[in-house]
């Protein structure tokens, strides 16, 4: 697909179905993306150098989602590679959440009790730029074929574990067969109660919720849990509302995880209208993360007294239950820690 014959904004696009095929024709240069946005590279603080350290991935389905024409489109300053990210801020580092210390040889994240991680993949249908993994070593410590079976076993072995975190990168990138066989592997195991999913393609790449897909998770024996990642409300169009009702009706419980980002969401009316519209398509808002601070994230990073005033803002203005909790994540904690004051 040629990315610069693309439609316009407010006219429709032509989506591949095919999820996969969809995949392959996200954007990947800075310049494809800046044509279809009617933009110029050259009005914008791009950076080659944070490019190369780090690609620019992102779906059609989410660019279509941007304001044309528009530098600082949130969802655009959520993907774009800038001079920002060579900045170096103090207490800024390569793991800030401390998963290599929690990390089991069998390929396990093991940090919390009764809850493991599974790196399913290292790879995810958009690099948001903020991501506090991109700098983790997926190479190493991503689930091979070898490494799923000695992770299973643990699971086996350990009966205080209740509930298995599919993550990533993206574990819905993986293909159906794969998420069968390890659903399946869980299923016999007594001692599991829940599948939680972490997914971000429910929001950028809804095409990958599929009938088949579906009938995949409702075959399982375990409770399952979709945990979106969505930051703000223009994300979200037909296309997510349909994946996200196709779950609910079908029993899945859906909840929504967001990075707090300055330039993004850091303002009461932004939250409040993303916690509406999640709520609208059958997503429970959850977290409302502080940013985890990895290298490169630093200019998205909203103080935590700002955070706070945000929270009071938006619970004078929601009922209780839109109003997510906010956290932040500390290497070697027993949790994510609440935040009161």
């Amino acid at each position: 697909m040629n990315h610069l014959l693309a439609k316009p904004q407010n006219t429709a696009i032509q989506y591949t179905q095919n999820w996969q095929q969809q995949l392959s024709e996200a954007f990947n240069t800075v310049e494809d993306l800046c044509t279809f946005l009617d933009l110029s590279p050259k009005d914008l603080p791009i950076s080659m150098a944070a490019s190369k350290s780090f690609a620019l991935r992102v779906p059609l389905g989410f660019a279509a989602c941007m304001e044309k024409g528009n530098p600082h489109d949130p969802l655009l300053r959520q993907v774009l590679p800038t001079e920002d990210e060579l900045l170096v801020y103090p207490g800024f580092s390569a793991d800030p959440v401390g998963d290599l210390p929690a990390t089991t040889q069998a390929g396990v994240i093991h940090k919390y009790q009764g809850r493991v991680l599974l790196i399913n993949t290292g790879s995810c249908a958009i690099n948001c730029r903020y991501c506090f993994r991109r700098n983790f070593p997926y190479t190493d410590l991503q689930l091979s074929k070898q490494k799923e079976l000695a992770a299973i076993d643990y699971i086996k072995n350990d009966t205080t574990i209740s509930e298995v975190i599919f993550s990533g990168g993206d574990p819905l990138l993986l293909n159906d067969t794969r998420l069968h066989y390890i659903i399946e592997q869980l299923d016999s195991i007594t001692h599991v109660k829940r599948i939680r999913i972490h997914s971000r393609l429910p929001i950028v790449l809804p095409a990958r919720i599929t009938d088949e897909f579906i009938a995949l998770l409702t075959q399982s024996t375990k409770q399952i849990i979709m945990v979106t990642h969505c930051n703000h409300a223009n994300e979200l169009s037909s296309d997510t509302i349909r994946a996200s009702l196709a779950l609910k009706r079908h029993g899945v419980t859906l909840f929504n995880q967001a990075v707090l980002l300055k330039g993004v969401n850091n303002d009461s009316k932004t939250l409040c209208d993303l916690s509406e519209r999640l709520f609208a398509q059958g997503i429970i808002p959850y977290y409302l993360h502080l940013l985890d601070k990895a290298i490169g994230t630093g200019h998205f990073e909203v103080p935590r007294n700002e955070a706070l005033a945000l929270m009071q803002e938006i619970q004078a203005l929601l009922p209780g239950y839109l109003v997510p909790k906010l956290v932040e994540e500390h290497p070697g904690a027993v949790a994510k820690q609440y935040i009161f004051d």
